[in-house]
């Protein structure tokens, strides 16, 4: 749980909101495949950064 509670408010509440109320595979698919995108624009950013 150590791990957890470092997690920033946001992230927390993310994880909450997917645990209690995501009833459907078709509403979990859609949130993953946003995260993943926003991760993968964020990794992008960040190497460009660092060259």
């Amino acid at each position: 749980m150590k791990d957890f509670d470092r997690l920033p408010k946001s992230i927390k509440k993310t994880i909450r909101y997917i645990n209690q109320d995501v009833k459907t595979i078709e509403q979990l698919d859609r949130i993953e495949k946003k995260l993943n995108q926003q991760l993968a624009d964020r990794r992008k950013k960040l190497m460009v950064k660092d060259l």
